[in-house]
C-alpha cells in the first residue's frame, strides 16, 4: 500500500477534526435547544396547573339581588361544600384543546383521600385517564411538583406536570395537566434540521478552505521536490527561486550541501589524478630500465610484475574516479546514440571477420549516469562479445519499471554472441579481476571486473548466462529514467 502524501494526510486530519468538532457542537446545540424548549413547555403546563388549582379551589359566591329592595345576602360558606368548579373556565383554562376529545391536552383533578372517589377532568380526556408520575418513578422537585413524560390515551407521548393540593377539610387532591410532547419533538426536529443543513454547508466551506490552504501552504515543498528531482536528473545545479521564510532555511542548507558535495568530488578527482601521475611515472621508469636489460631473467620478472602493477593501479584508480563521479549529482544519458555508435565502431574494428552487429533499442531508453561510464561498461561487454563471436553479436536495450511500478525504472542492456560460450564455473571465474580463460585473446582480463564494479557503484549488476543464439549472454542492469 502506497504511503499517503503529506498534503493528503493533513487534509484528512483536518477533515476529521472539522467533522468531529461540528458533530459535537451540533449535539450540544441540539441538547441545549431541547432543554430550552422543554422549559418553555413546562412553564406553559405550570401556568395551566396553577390556573386549574386556583379555579378549582375558589369558593362559589351566590348573591340574590332583590330588584325591589336592592339588598344582597351572602350565603354562609358552611352551607356549601368547596369542590372543583364545573363551569367552562375550568374546562378550557383558556386553551380550546382541553375541549377537543383526545387532543393531547388534558387536565385532571382526583381526590386521593377518603372513601368516596371524586374526579374532575377536562372534556378532552373523554373516558380515559392519566397515569401518575409518582408511579413512573419521577421524583418531586424543590417546589413539590413532578415533571416528566408519560404515555397517554391512544399511546400519545405526553409531557405532564402534577401536584398534590391540600384543601383542608375538603380533602387532598392530585392535580395533573398534560400536553402533547410532539410539539417539543417537532420543534427540536426542525431545529436539528436547520442546524444540520447549516453545518453541512459550513463543513463544505471549511473543507474547501482547508484544501486550498493545504495545497497553497505545501506548494513551496512541492517546488523543492521538483527542483531536487531536476538536480538529480542533471537539469539543474541548485535550488532556485524565492521560498517562504519557513522554507528558505531548508533551501539554503540544501544548496550548501550540494556545493559541499561538489567540492568533495572535485577534490577526489584531483587526488585521483595526482596519484595516477605519481605512480605511473615510477612504473614507467622501472619498465624502461627492465626493457633495456635485454634477456635478463630478473628483468623479465620485473616487466611481468610491473605489468600486473599497472593493471592493478589502472583498475583501482579507475574505480576511485568512477566512485567520485557517481557520488555527485547524476546526469541523464541517452542510451540509443551510445549503443549505435559502439556498434558502428566495432563493425569497423572487426571488418576483416565480416562480423554482424545487430541492435534493438527501446524508444526513450535513458541511463541515470555519466555518458563515459555507460560507454565504458557497454563497450567492454560489446568488445568481449566481438572477440568471441563467430559471426553475430546482438545488442538489446530494455527500459523496465521497478517492482509494482513504484521504484525507479531499470535499464537493461543485453549483449549476446554466437561464440563458444562459457560453463557456469567459467562464468564465475571470468568475472574475477584479472582472470583470462584464453591468453590468445588480447586484453588484460580486467574488462568484466571493471564493468561489475562500475555497475555496483550505480546500484546495478552484471549477470552472465547462456545466449539464445548459442554463445554468452551478458546482461547489465542499471538505473534508468
Amino acid at each position: 500500500m502506497r504511503a499517503r502524501s503529506l498534503a493528503t494526510r493533513l487534509f484528512l486530519s483536518a477533515t476529521a477534526w472539522v467533522v468531529l468538532i461540528l458533530v459535537l457542537t451540533g449535539i450540544a446545540l441540539s441538547t441545549v435547544y431541547k432543554r430550552s424548549t422543554e422549559r418553555a413547555f413546562d412553564r406553559r403546563l405550570n401556568f395551566y396547573l396553577r390556573t386549574l388549582i386556583a379555579e378549582a379551589t375558589e369558593p362559589d359566591d351566590v348573591g340574590d339581588r332583590s330588584e325591589k329592595s336592592g339588598k344582597s345576602e351572602r350565603v354562609d360558606k358552611s352551607e356549601k361544600a368547596r369542590e372543583p368548579s364545573r363551569d367552562r373556565s375550568v374546562q378550557s383554562l383558556g386553551e380550546p384543546l382541553f375541549e377537543l376529545p383526545l387532543s393531547g391536552w388534558y387536565w385532571r383533578m382526583a381526590r386521593i383521600d377518603g372513601d368516596k372517589p371524586e374526579v374532575r377532568a377536562s372534556r378532552s380526556l373523554w373516558d380515559a385517564t392519566l397515569p401518575k408520575l409518582e408511579d413512573e418513578g419521577v421524583e418531586l422537585d424543590q417546589s413539590g411538583v413532578r415533571l416528566g413524560y408519560v404515555m397517554g390515551p391512544e399511546n400519545q407521548h405526553l409531557r405532564m406536570v402534577e401536584r398534590q393540593v391540600d384543601l383542608g377539610a375538603d380533602g387532598k387532591y392530585l392535580a395533573q395537566v398534560a400536553g402533547d410532547a410532539t410539539e417539543i419533538e417537532d420543534e427540536v426536529w426542525n431545529f436539528n434540521t436547520y442546524v444540520a443543513g447549516t453545518f453541512v454547508a459550513l463543513s463544505i466551506g471549511l473543507l474547501l478552505t482547508t484544501l486550498f490552504q493545504v495545497r497553497y501552504g505545501l506548494a513551496p515543498l512541492k517546488r523543492i521536490s521538483a527542483s531536487l528531482s531536476a538536480i538529480r536528473s542533471g537539469h539543474a545545479e541548485r535550488l532556485e527561486g524565492e521560498f517562504p521564510r519557513e522554507i528558505a532555511p531548508l533551501a539554503r542548507e540544501t544548496n550548501a550541501l550540494i556545493d559541499a558535495n561538489r567540492a568533495i568530488v572535485e577534490r577526489s578527482r584531483t587526488h585521483v589524478g595526482n596519484l595516477a601521475h605519481a605512480i605511473k611515472t615510477p612504473l614507467s621508469v622501472i619498465v624502461n630500465e627492465a626493457t633495456a636489460s635485454g634477456n635478463d631473467p630478473l628483468a623479465a620478472k620485473v616487466l611481468e610484475q610491473a605489468g600486473i602493477m599497472r593493471n592493478q593501479v589502472a583498475h583501482h584508480l579507475e574505480r576511485a574516479r568512477i566512485a567520485a563521479r557517481v557520488q555527485t549529482i547524476a546526469t541523464i544519458t541517452e542510451v540509443g546514440p551510445v549503443v549505435e555508435a559502439l556498434g558502428r565502431t566495432m563493425e569497423k574494428i572487426h571488418r576483416a571477420r565480416d562480423l554482424l552487429i545487430e541492435t534493438e533499442i527501446a524508444p526513450g531508453a535513458r541511463f541515470r549516469g555519466e555518458r563515459q561510464d555507460l560507454e565504458e561498461m557497454t563497450g567492454n561487454l560489446v568488445d568481449n562479445a566481438c572477440k568471441w563471436a563467430a559471426h553475430r553479436v546482438f545488442i538489446e536495450v530494455l527500459a523496465e519499471r521497478g517492482p509494482g511500478g513504484v521504484q525507479d525504472p531499470v535499464l537493461r542492456i543485453i549483449v549476446d554472441d554466437d561464440g563458444p560460450g562459457l560453463s557456469p564455473l567459467e562464468r564465475t571465474q571470468v568475472a574475477r579481476r584479472g582472470q583470462r580463460l584464453d591468453e590468445t585473446k588480447p586484453g588484460s582480463g580486467l574488462g568484466l571486473s571493471i564493468v561489475t564494479d562500475l555497475a555496483l557503484l550505480y546500484g546495478g549488476s552484471l549477470t552472465l548466462g547462456a545466449a539464445p543464439i548459442g554463445g554468452l549472454r551478458a546482461e547489465l542492469a542499471l538505473p534508468g529514467v
